[in-house]
């Protein structure tokens, strides 16, 4: 039987994670390790000067276990991977997250960066995020992510990358249709409100909003304008081989 390590940053009793468990668990043997509280834009962020707690509850669905821990999502997968589970998994899944993570989002998500430690332990990955925070309905963002598990057990994915699925928050019927989508441009307009403690000293509360860029019709951000479902093929290769040849010619001395 597969096995499915299923994860997220919204935190273990989140929503979303059991609209995940609840479809998976028909497909593979699940376990759960996540975080035990909201640990969302927590990036690729692991513990390594404190040590990590971690307790079991109870969850249903989870026939391989589940855990909480006192870490990020990226802890949770190593953690998991190298220490909870009697075998790795077939595949990870993170999700289903609140809010969507489009574009250049997905440098700061701890959704997407579970996944992407998944592929760094040459596990494939997923993660998936519906667009809204109002009043989540995970029920057709569940149905998408059971198709594709289904799919990727029956046909495999490279090891190198994860898929990033963003499910548009409309009615199922609504949906315009499936785009494999490159990362598109997006951008906060930031603000740090300056407020004081009741001992008087200062401290800053970052708030912000989305601001719309132009973006590439190819793009994930313009498939979730247009009522479609994105998946985007990411790997964590940064390199930028186009400029390579460039640098090479650069004077350069040790």
């Amino acid at each position: 039987m597969k096995r499915v390590l299923v994860t997220n940053d919204d935190g273990i009793m989140a929503a979303g994670i059991q609209a995940l468990v609840n479809v998976v668990k028909d497909l593979a043997e699940v376990t759960v390790v996540a975080p035990d509280r909201e640990k969302s834009a927590t990036g690729h962020c692991i513990t390594v000067h404190c040590p990590l707690r971690v307790d079991e509850v109870e969850l249903p669905g989870a026939a391989g276990g589940a855990w909480a821990v006192d870490g990020t999502p990226s802890d949770c997968v190593k953690l998991a991977v190298q220490s909870l589970m009697k075998q790795p998994p077939d595949l990870v899944v993170s999700g289903i997250n609140r809010g969507a993570n489009l574009g250049t989002d997905v440098l700061y998500s701890g959704t997407v960066s579970a996944a992407i430690e998944g592929i760094l332990n040459g596990i494939p990955s997923i993660a998936v995020s519906l667009n809204t925070f109002d009043k989540p309905d995970f029920t057709y963002a569940a149905k998408f992510t059971k198709k594709l598990v289904s799919y990727l057990f029956a046909n495999g994915l490279t090891v190198d990358t994860l898929l990033n699925v963003n499910i548009p928050a409309i009615p199922e019927q609504e949906i315009k249709g499936v785009s494999v989508a490159k990362l598109g441009n997006r951008k906060y307009d930031n603000l740090f409100e300056r407020r004081t403690d009741p001992r008087g000293k200062s401290y800053f509360w970052m708030g912000g909003k989305v601001v719309d860029v132009h973006n590439d019709p190819d793009s994930d951000v313009a498939a979730m304008q247009r009522g479609e479902v994105s998946v985007t093929p990411i790997h964590f290769d940064l390199t930028n081989y186009r400029i390579m040849d460039e640098v090479k010619k650069w004077i350069l001395e040790p």
